[in-house]
């Protein structure tokens, strides 16, 4: 008689941390750049390219202290004003009280606010201020290694 053998071998998918769990600080974008909101908007174009960003702190020049944020948006809208970006501050394109999120903010209510709010960058505030930014993108490949990002299975 012949055996035949039962032994079945079932893969266990990746088991991956809860979403809650993840928070933003571990996919923090620090140094934290800033400019100053009486710097010319072609001053921010520069820091951002030249600190790899997409997105600066602006901050009061007398305190120092985080006024809003200017991202690569706000300055491709300026230009396509026809306005020139030597002549215009900082101050006259920024979001002034952008959204704001802690470290201990999870990386799907990071998601959930970009959403709702059509953001792609949020500040990240800490106990000593302002520590940096988180943008979609990196909020996007957290999500993707986590498992939260693939799709569901269809039925």
């Amino acid at each position: 008689m012949k055996q035949i053998s039962t032994d079945i071998s079932v893969q266990k998918p990746p088991v991956h941390p809860a979403p809650a769990t993840i928070t933003v600080a571990g996919i923090l974008r620090p140094p934290l750049t800033t400019v100053g909101q009486h710097d010319h908007v072609a001053a921010a174009a520069y820091l951002m390219k030249h600190a790899g960003t997409t997105a600066l702190i602006v901050a009061d020049a007398q305190t120092g202290q985080p006024t809003g944020i200017i991202t690569e948006t706000e300055i491709t809208h300026a230009i396509a004003d026809g306005k020139d970006t030597n002549d215009i501050w900082v101050d006259t394109v920024m979001t002034t009280r952008p959204a704001i999120i802690t470290t201990t903010t999870s990386i799907s209510d990071a998601a959930k606010i970009m959403t709702a709010r059509h953001l792609r960058h949020l500040p990240v505030d800490g106990d000593t201020g302002t520590l940096g930014i988180v943008d979609i993108t990196d909020v996007c490949q957290a999500l993707i290694d986590t498992g939260q990002g693939e799709p569901e299975p269809s039925r």
